[in-house]
């Protein structure tokens, strides 16, 4: 069985039918029950490490034999609570996870960390684009700040134990299908989106990569960027760049191609997008 913690949000539907429609025993663990009432649900504060532990060993029919967390439970933005809480919901909830995780011997999870790591709204500009894992850390928001020091806690996690597995997916601005009516509102401002590079990930492509990431034959915590092939942006990047970011160095920057580079989740995991807004699907 994979629990997913958030399965009522956005990443979290899409992730839940995605593992079902793949065949995998599926729990949602939130405090918000799903919109879809043929989901398995318990409701679970993960803030709390009783609840958190109680609910990864089981819970009558709704949860046992569990060999797969996905943790994407959180305050899932800057601005929507205050700073400190939004610090303490996301740092104490994804710690309560891994060593839940741990205590039971639970060895795969995968999280959802967040491309604000890499230094978003960008008020200062990015070291280069596609920007990518390689360069530490830039949290600019408690948000953004608690997400890192989950990826720090997800180290120190697996050097503990080096055949435990926690992957950290950065994912970009979740979008659904429904999203891409307000694209067009995008396009007279290239400021208006310049916060995360124009960037942007369908709820469906996330899911892939979260199944993905469950998958993959790895040990040790990585974090790997999530997003879609390409931008929200009708310019090319050529131009958007020229106005936003003159004096960012540019690395194999194609027409469209989206500037959170996705090539080490494309290299390792086999990640590759299937949906976009310019498909319509």
């Amino acid at each position: 069985m994979i629990i997913v913690t958030g399965g009522s949000g956005q990443a979290g539907r899409a992730c839940v039918a995605d593992l079902t429609a793949q065949g995998y025993d599926v729990t949602s663990v939130d405090l918000t029950p799903p919109a879809d009432p043929s989901v398995r649900h318990s409701r679970v504060d993960l803030t709390d490490y009783g609840q958190t532990v109680a609910a990864f060993a089981g819970i009558d029919e709704r949860t046992s034999g569990v060999t797969g967390i996905v943790h994407l439970a959180a305050i899932r933005a800057p601005g929507l609570a205050p700073n400190p809480v939004t610090f303490s919901v996301n740092t104490l909830s994804t710690y309560n996870v891994f060593e839940a995780a741990r205590q039971l011997d639970i060895k795969n999870v995968v999280w959802a960390s967040s491309e604000t790591v890499l230094g978003l709204p960008f008020d200062t500009p990015p070291p280069y684009v596609p920007v990518d894992e390689e360069y530490p850390g830039r949290p600019e928001s408690a948000y953004s700040l608690s997400k890192l020091v989950g990826e720090t806690m997800a180290e120190q996690f697996c050097r503990w134990d080096p055949e435990r597995k926690i992957i950290g997916l950065r994912l970009s601005n979740v979008m659904d299908p429904a999203d891409y009516l307000r694209f067009p509102s995008f396009q007279d401002d290239a400021r208006a989106r310049k916060w995360n590079l124009w960037s942007y990930i369908d709820a469906r492509d996330a899911a892939q990569a979260i199944r993905l990431a469950l998958e993959a034959p790895l040990t040790g915590a990585d974090v790997f960027v999530i997003a879609n092939a390409d931008t929200v942006m009708e310019r090319p990047n050529g131009e958007l760049l020229d106005e936003v970011f003159p004096d960012v160095e540019r690395r194999d920057v194609g027409e469209h191609d989206t500037l959170l580079s996705i090539e080490k989740a494309r290299r390792v995991l086999g990640y590759e997008p299937r949906y976009g807004w310019r498909q319509r699907s």
